[in-house]
């Protein structure tokens, strides 16, 4: 990479204090302490869980107040440095107060002295300048939006926004010493399930985990027509599941793909697209989704395990997306073969067999039933175990100390971030707005599903702007979810109705709401008919409605797929202009416009608007192994001729009547209550508009060279 580049990049990322050695030393020596205590918190510790919230803030708080100076201007400033020590002796103040004043708060009765306003103020202080330095102004302006709400304006607000308000005694006991504000379920989550996942990634990069990632990419892409645009897609794909950050991974793994496929003979604007694409894409790629999978489990208090099985094919039909758009270019631009790799993909395999010890050690513990924390610790030790068969990259009590440092290193803004977005939650549950803004979004949907998604894009695509996709999901899952969940437990619900299948249990919730048309429910009935009914049913009910009508198992489906809807479309921001930083990173490698390139970042990833679609509509999301196979085949090759009909191109130019056809026959093969054959038949038409394609590119190909 030249330094013109590597310099541009730097733009990516944060600025950090590098000119004072014991800054470095300081900050190793601490992400050391604090990997070993979280592991510690994990595995043996008894302690209280509020205690140790304090203190994965009060560490990580430390780190970024050490690390990342308040302004770029500051990096060499000793003044501001001597301020930055100061805050985090404050937060380590703060860490200690707690179990010191804890018990004398509650004999007194929850009343506060001196003492309880000045830790409780400062840490929320602390806490929104840190990460206004590491995350910028969105979300610092969003807590105090939140929090002056509840003690000051929301008494003047009108309307269904009106809140009486809580007194600043109340609310800064619930933000701080509560286990509902910062150290609540959010950061819970954050030093349990990410921080874990976090540090094995940080053990999988240093045992060259990346490396290999790389080797194999090229070696199972790298010899066929637009290999390197499938080493992208693949490499990407598989090194953003284990990085978790987009940005990073575009940068780690760009600078291999990009200048590949450049040189092979993609448009630059395309590689950098295309790289963007597939590295959002490692978010969506199980076994390791980002933190958002695990706050997706303790929403849903559905098993991580659960989540990531039935995120596999979703997941595999977006990369294949991109991959369609990677083969219908490298057609168009006459894409040479370039030999990337010497290597069979069988031995590439072979040679490098042990850096798949930790990750089938890690899939192997979750399907078991461990719980993720305790698979990811043992798995963190099968990454030090496996390195020692290999040659260049054995891990010594160095290099363990180095991924343990790294690991907390990796972790600091996303702790801090996730330990100040709960003071964002506790707002939103305290004041019930998420159920105000629930039912407001379900009044502008009017009970259709398609509009309540794409209004949940466009506020996933608005939040996206200033916030990063953990956040993002976090809080637009608070707020749409509960709405998302119940319209697709209703539709499913009507489907029964309309059909005449609603078990018979179900039916007495129907006796007391509308004993008069009872009779109706023994035979099928017209969807109208359904939804009138459905509307007499109290809403104390609706949820023992739908449990008896679905089933237990068929209900926690459709909140899963609500979340995983909202997890998908939260994604979104990432390639989307004006503000895609994946897409302007991938930019500054191949040097292309940023706006442009995220334009086409924007249109290459469109598989994160098309999977949501297929979340809601279809059995996508199931435990019925053979119907998601089934959708997820045909929703392989309806999104293959989608991305033709888009592109013009298969194996060579369509007209305008074989497009629209294509547009028809990938329709009908994505949609939902299609029949088997015309999706046969529609494939059969798909496959046979490919084969035309070529054919008649290649004849006039041969025309042209005999003239």
């Amino acid at each position: 990479m030249s330094d013109s580049i590597e310099k541009e990049l730097q733009k990516f990322e944060l600025p950090t204090r590098t000119d004072f050695p014991w800054v470095t030393t300081t900050i190793t020596v601490f992400g050391v302490v604090l990997s070993a205590l979280h592991i510690w918190f994990n595995t043996l510790s008894t302690l209280p869980e509020l205690w140790i919230s304090a203190t994965h803030f009060a560490g990580f708080a430390v780190i970024c107040a050490l690390w990342y100076p308040a302004h770029i201007s500051l990096k060499q400033s000793k003044i501001a440095l001597g301020i930055d020590v100061l805050i985090a002796m404050g937060a380590v103040a703060c860490l200690l107060y707690i179990p010191y004043a804890e018990d004398a708060l509650y004999e007194r009765g929850v009343k506060f002295v001196t003492s309880d306003w000045v830790f409780a103020i400062i840490a929320i202080l602390i806490v929104i300048e840190l990460i206004r330095r590491t995350m910028g102004w969105f979300i610092p302006v969003l807590i105090v939006v939140c929090l002056s709400y509840v003690v000051l304006w929301g008494k003047w607000a009108t309307g269904i926004f009106q809140f009486p308000g809580l007194s600043m005694e109340t609310l800064l006991y619930r933000s701080f010493y509560s286990s509902e504000g910062m150290f609540g379920s959010i950061s819970r989550i954050s030093w349990t399930f990410v921080f874990m996942f976090i540090l094995f990634g940080a053990f999988l990069v240093r045992s060259g985990v990346g490396d290999y990632i790389i080797n194999v990419a090229r070696a199972a892409a790298g010899k066929i027509i637009g290999g390197p645009g499938f080493i992208a897609v693949i490499g990407s794909g598989l090194m953003g599941s284990v990085s978790g950050s987009s940005v990073a991974n575009t940068v780690s793994t760009g600078v291999i793909s990009i200048p590949l496929m450049q040189k092979a003979g993609f448009p630059s604007r395309f590689a950098a697209g295309v790289e963007a694409a597939a590295s959002t894409g490692g978010q969506l790629m199980p076994p390791v989704m980002g933190a958002g999978a695990f706050i997706m489990a303790s929403y849903t208090q559905i098993p991580y395990v659960d989540i990531i099985a039935v995120s596999f094919i979703p997941a595999l039909i977006y990369f294949l997306s991109v991959a369609f758009f990677v083969r219908i270019e490298a057609k168009r631009s006459g894409v040479q073969k370039i030999t990337t790799s010497d290597e069979s993909l069988l031995k590439v395999l072979i040679s490098g067999w042990h850096n798949l010890i930790p990750l089938a050690v890690l899939v192997t513990l979750l399907v078991q039933g461990f719980t993720p924390t305790y698979a990811a610790g043992l798995s963190i030790i099968s990454v030090v175990v496996a390195s020692w068969f290999s040659k260049d990259h054995k891990m010594g009590p160095k290099a363990i100390i180095e991924a343990l440092s790294q690991g907390a290193k990796n972790m600091a803004t996303t702790a801090v971030l996730l330990v100040g977005i709960g003071l964002v939650i506790n707002v939103i549950s305290t004041t019930g707005i998420g159920n105000t803004f629930s039912l407001m979004i379900d009044g502008w949907a009017n009970g259709d599903l398609f509009i309540m998604i794409v209004l949940i894009a466009l506020a996933s695509l608005v939040l996206g702007m200033g916030l990063p996709v953990t956040a993002a999901y976090i809080v637009l899952g608070t707020l749409s979810a509960p709405a998302l969940y119940k319209l697709i437990a209703e539709n499913q619900l009507l489907e029964l109705m309309v059909s005449g299948q609603l078990p018979e249990q179900a039916k007495a919730i129907f006796m007391l709401a509308a004993p008069e048309k009872l009779e109706l429910l023994n035979a099928p009935m017209a969807l109208e008919t359904a939804k009138e009914m459905v509307a007499l049913v109290p809403a104390d009910f609706m949820e023992t409605l739908l449990e008896q009508s679905l089933g237990m198992e068929a209900v926690g489906l459709a909140l899963l797929a609500a979340h995983l809807i909202i997890f998908w479309l939260s994604q979104d921001s990432n390639v989307t202009p004006p503000v895609c930083l994946t897409a302007f990173a991938a930019a500054t490698i191949a040097k292309t416009p940023p706006m442009r390139t995220g334009l086409m970042a924007w249109k290459i990833a469109k598989g994160l608007y098309l999977v949501p679609l297929l979340i809601a509509y279809t059995g996508l999301v199931s435990w019925d192994v053979t119907s998601v196979i089934t959708v997820g085949f045909f929703a392989i090759i309806g999104t293959y001729a989608l991305i033709g009909a888009i592109e013009g191109y298969l194996e060579g130019p369509l007209n305008i009547l074989t497009r629209l056809l294509l547009v028809v026959v990938g329709t009908l093969l994505v949609w939902h209550d299609i029949p088997m054959l015309v999706r046969v038949a529609s494939c059969a038409v798909f496959v046979a508009v490919f084969i035309y394609s070529g054919r008649k590119f290649k004849l006039q190909q041969s025309q042209l060279s005999v003239l």
